[in-house]
């Protein structure tokens, strides 16, 4: 795991923040932040912007979930969070806000790392996972404009399916563009004349 990363502990009490980073510390990460107060704790992240955030608390409510989950970025950065006190809904509440890793039972030294490993591997397996769904949502959109602008080809000419979309392929290919531009500019057209 590398050491490089800039993590930013949310952690009021000054002895248990101590901990964290000696814990922190040993397991090779020297690049830490303490951050022990939760006002102005969205300002503060945007000016550290660390690369991992480690929130620990005694007994968070749903809100406070929520807000901490907003606040530190969770969909842009692995965000663990060690509690001492939870309950189904606070669980169900944490994986909804995208927590990387919520750890019920408080906080113990030796099981920072091995927890933090964990949170970093699920945040990219999941970034992965959301990047591959907007891929296939952009192709889908795509295929269905690609597929609209075939079908006013179809109709205004008479042709069939494959020699519509050779006509957009061959105008993409004249015009150095991508078929889809091609098919948006149809559709564009289509509505302004329709």
């Amino acid at each position: 795991m590398s050491a490089q990363l800039k993590i930013c502990v949310i952690e009021p009490d000054p002895e248990r923040a101590r901990m964290i980073i000696d814990g922190l510390r040993d397991a090779g990460w020297q690049d830490v932040t303490v951050i022990g107060q939760i006002s102005a704790l969205a300002r503060r992240l945007v000016e550290l912007d660390p690369d991992l955030v480690l929130i620990d608390l005694a007994n968070p409510s749903r809100d406070m979930l929520e807000n901490l989950s907003a606040a530190t970025g969770a969909a842009t950065r692995p965000v663990a969070m060690f509690v001492d006190h939870s309950d189904a809904e606070l669980t169900r509440a944490a994986m909804r806000a995208g927590l990387s890793a919520y750890v019920v039972d408080g906080l113990a030294r030796d099981r920072i790392q091995p927890v933090l490993e964990t949170a970093i591997e699920r945040f990219q397996i999941t970034s992965q996972m959301r990047a591959e769904l907007d891929a296939a949502k952009q192709a889908l959109a795509e295929r269905k404009t690609v597929d609209r602008a075939k079908g006013l080809l179809m109709q205004a000419k008479g042709i069939p399916e494959d020699e519509a979309y050779r006509l957009l392929r061959k105008a993409a290919m004249d015009q150095g563009r991508k078929v889809i531009d091609v098919a948006e500019a149809l559709i564009t057209a289509s509505e302004l004349l329709g």
